[in-house]
């Protein structure tokens, strides 16, 4: 009975013996099948980017004005503050201003602070408006808005028209493209190698944020005022875009 299963364990093992060869023939054989290495499936990628600036003629102006009052109560000075702010608001409407809004309305206590307490001695109250005009009619408009009643002018920047600043956006990004494939075509030229396709492109920007201006006004007197228009000029304005290519080779 004892070499009977003798016999069978014999046996067993050169059964897995023989699936063990078997399984090792087939890993080989399989290997031997499958790509040289796994560094040869991967796409070789070069990434490059190029940044592409245009620069535009301003021809409008955004003005930010209002009304700003000064007085002993809250009632007095948000009723004088109301009453101006109304007539600056009916003048720049017929002036066909574009883009007109409100960006701010205030009212705060002013504070002595003498002999160690705190009082309220009066109120200021503003009322702040922005819009935009042609730049050739900035400064008529801004002496005439000082006439109705605005007693601040907080700035001014210089934009251009739409379709000039989306003329100027899709330069920009041919500029950057033409940059970023002048980049890639150096790069593999000096490495002996050659450009096969682009396999993802990536467009960041092309803002075209406004020209700022520091720009102070001075209230015009009454005898200025009849004789002069505060003058107001233009510059320029730059689109920027950036395009990022990934290029395999």
């Amino acid at each position: 009975m004892s070499g009977f299963s003798s016999k069978v364990k014999n046996r067993l093992t050169a059964a897995t013996l023989a699936l063990s060869v078997f399984g090792l023939a087939a890993c080989q054989s399989s290997f031997a099948s499958s790509p040289r290495s796994t560094l040869e499936t991967i796409p070789r990628t070069l990434t490059v980017s190029g940044t592409g600036k245009v620069s535009v003629a301003t021809t409008k102006t955004q003005v930010r004005l209002g009304v700003e009052v000064q007085g002993k109560t809250a009632q007095e000075v948000q009723a004088e503050v109301a009453q101006r702010s109304q007539a600056v608001v009916e003048l720049l409407k017929s002036r066909e201003v574009e883009k007109l809004e409100t960006t701010g309305i205030q009212l705060n206590p002013s504070y002595d602070y003498s002999n160690g307490k705190q009082e309220i001695i009066g109120y200021t109250a503003s009322n702040i408006v922005s819009f935009r005009i042609e730049t050739a009619n900035a400064g008529n408009l801004m002496d005439e808005a000082v006439q109705a009643g605005a007693s601040r002018i907080d700035g001014i920047s210089f934009v251009a028209d739409e379709e000039t600043l989306e003329q100027a956006r899709q330069q920009a990004i041919q500029q950057a493209s033409a940059i970023a494939k002048k980049q890639a075509a150096a790069a593999l030229d000096s490495l002996s190698l050659k450009e096969k396709e682009v396999l993802g492109i990536q467009v960041n920007g092309a803002n075209t944020p406004p020209q700022p201006f520091n720009y102070k006004y001075a209230v015009p007197t009454a005898e200025s005022a009849q004789n002069a228009v505060t003058p107001v000029e233009g510059g320029e304005q730059q689109v920027e875009a950036t395009v990022t290519l990934q290029i395999r080779y």
